[in-house]
């Protein structure tokens, strides 16, 4: 797909429409409390220094905010890069909801306790990680669950942080990354 397909599809709809919304995830995510999250400078930087790519500060903070619609080639590789997801993940509705699936599960495995649940799950007979679930299933229901991505970390939050790498083939695990990781920093 050449750079103006990127920009707009059939009908003159933009591919790119939730570009900002996508981006402010993979931030959220990626520096999930928000006193420690960077700015967009920083951001910048930290970017060009993983992914050896160039983005500014400015056209960062316009795609986060939605004033920059016309994304290039580059503009959406190099986040995609540092953020380690496909670049269709800008553009590609099934692309994103699947690596946000993943994104959440990586967020959930952040905290210490998640991690200890599933722990003592493995190598329980079915019937038993049925009634877990089921529990589980009723506990998010009686609370609010439904905020994502998260806005702050919890104290039961370990500092060593999954990552998510997604192809795009659909293949994304959580794991360590083998390049030095990005800050994620607990309170």
């Amino acid at each position: 797909m050449n750079e103006s397909g990127l920009a707009r599809s059939q009908g003159g709809r933009r591919l790119v429409a939730k570009f900002d919304q996508r981006l402010s995830e993979l931030i959220a995510a990626h520096y999930p409390d928000k006193r420690h999250r960077p700015g967009y400078a920083k951001l910048a930087t930290q970017v060009g220094e993983t992914t050896g790519g160039t983005i500014s500060a400015t056209c960062l903070w316009e795609l986060a905010t939605g004033k920059e619609r016309n994304a290039s080639l580059e503009q959406l590789d190099v986040p995609a890069e540092f953020f380690e997801v496909p670049p269709e993940y800008f553009f590609d509705d099934a692309a994103a909801e699947r690596i946000t699936s993943e994104l959440r599960l990586a967020t959930a495995l952040r905290d210490t306790q998640v991690r200890n649940l599933a722990s003592h799950a493995d190598g329980l007979p079915p019937e038993a990680l049925d009634a877990l679930l089921t529990a589980a299933s009723r506990s998010a229901r009686a609370t609010d669950t439904s905020s994502w991505p998260p806005t702050a970390t919890s104290p039961r939050t370990s500092s060593s942080t999954p990552r998510i790498s997604a192809t795009s083939t659909g293949a994304g695990t959580a794991s360590r990354s083998p390049r030095p990781a990005r800050p994620v920093t607990s309170p």
